[in-house]
């Protein structure tokens, strides 16, 4: 267990840590846009040794994840730095449903002879449990990104592997409110920090935490080496964020359960994806091994793709965009990619931000209802 383990609350650390303590010292962590320091003490250059402002992001997330953390440019980036971890022609197993980003940078490097890609339906257990002993890498999200289907973690970041296998959980959809991937066996927790923990789609960063120290030296390395190092106003944007966070997403998972339930009803609704829901075949498994729901809702619309796309565009209150986590809600069709072909034509990906309710369910319940009227 790393000595950032909080001694706090969550949300209590949330608030309190990273923070100088001293006599006069500044209330907020500053913002230290320095590349070089004076040469003698603890700090020489930023790339190779960071800056305090990136030590206090740092702090903050390997607290609530029980490990070291260390921050990158961008999710993309901490990926990247876990992926550049694997020999030569390693083999990955990663989930059918998971972000697009990490799913292009598993075939690109597959097609470059990198490593062999098996992909696994998310709540197939067994499949996972078999990876295990073969894989060198095994990629996790639960819920997955975008459908929300829920992976048994206790079970697979617990079970016996091959020497040297690594698992890894992107947690972003959860945060470290919600779950706590090191804390059920897993070498990596991955969070995009551009999400809940910037919380206002202000910034780029992303970031990785272990609790062995030769991954988080190899990690820290790997940033080094390739400079996917974060800036000095996103540490500081993502500190001032975090502050925030606890009470953001707990006002967001419930509004995400009152939208999530009248969804299900809605006639133009095919299916309403949302792990709170009793009728989510995940919900059992969620309710053991999540401390919430979160805050994203997937749901399918009646007429595919085309009725998709006139939702979003009809939208007021809602934001059409890509990206999650922020404070206002933002909504975009998730379509079809080259690894994803299974994703639905009408499928909507909904973050629900910290709005009212009643505001928001009036904002989608008039977009949908012009779908009704053209039927």
């Amino acid at each position: 267990m790393s000595d950032h383990q909080p001694k706090r609350a969550p949300a209590s650390w949330l608030v309190s840590a990273g923070r100088g303590h001293g006599v006069g010292t500044p209330l907020n962590v500053p913002l230290v846009p320095a590349s070089n320091f004076v040469l003698g003490g603890d700090l020489a250059y930023a790339r190779d040794d960071g800056t305090p402002t990136w030590h206090a992001l740092e702090h903050i997330v390997g607290g609530l994840e029980g490990g070291q953390a260390l921050a990158f440019a961008s999710g993309m980036g901490a990926i990247a730095a876990v992926f550049d971890l694997l020999p030569a022609g390693a083999r990955v197993a990663l989930p059918n449903d998971c972000y697009q980003g990490v799913a292009g940078l598993a075939q690109a490097g597959e097609a470059k002879g990198f490593w062999q890609v098996d992909r696994i339906s998310t709540d197939d257990t067994d499949a996972w449990l078999a990876a295990c002993k073969r894989a060198d890498l095994v990629w996790l999200e639960s819920p997955s990104n975008p459908l929300l289907v829920v992976a048994d973690l206790v079970a697979i970041c617990g079970a016996p592997r091959k020497e040297g296998t690594m698992v890894a959980v992107d947690s972003t959809f959860s945060t470290p409110l919600n779950l706590r991937p090191l804390a059920l066996g897993a070498d990596f927790a991955v969070h995009s920090v551009t999400k809940y923990f910037g919380g206002h789609s202000d910034l780029l960063s992303g970031v990785v935490t272990t609790a062995d120290p030769a991954l988080h030296a190899a990690l820290d390395k790997t940033r080094e080496l390739t400079g996917a190092t974060p800036g000095a106003l996103e540490a500081f944007l993502a500190v001032r964020g975090a502050r925030t966070m606890a009470l953001r997403l707990a006002r967001a998972q419930e509004t995400a359960m009152t939208l999530a339930t009248r969804l299900e009803a809605h006639p133009m609704v095919a299916v309403a994806r949302y792990p709170g829901l009793p009728s989510h075949p995940g919900h059992a498994l969620a309710c053991a091994q999540l401390g919430g729901f979160g805050a994203i809702i997937a749901f399918d619309v009646e007429g595919g793709a085309e009725a998709a796309d006139a939702v979003c565009r009809h939208v007021d209150l809602i934001q059409h965009a890509t990206s999650l986590g922020a404070v206002e809600s933002t909504m975009e069709r998730r379509a079809a990619v080259p690894g994803q072909e299974h994703l639905p034509p009408g499928l909507l990906r909904l973050s629900v931000g910290i709005e009212d309710p009643d505001d928001l369910w009036a904002d989608l319940d008039q977009a949908l209802g012009r779908l009704a009227a053209l039927r």
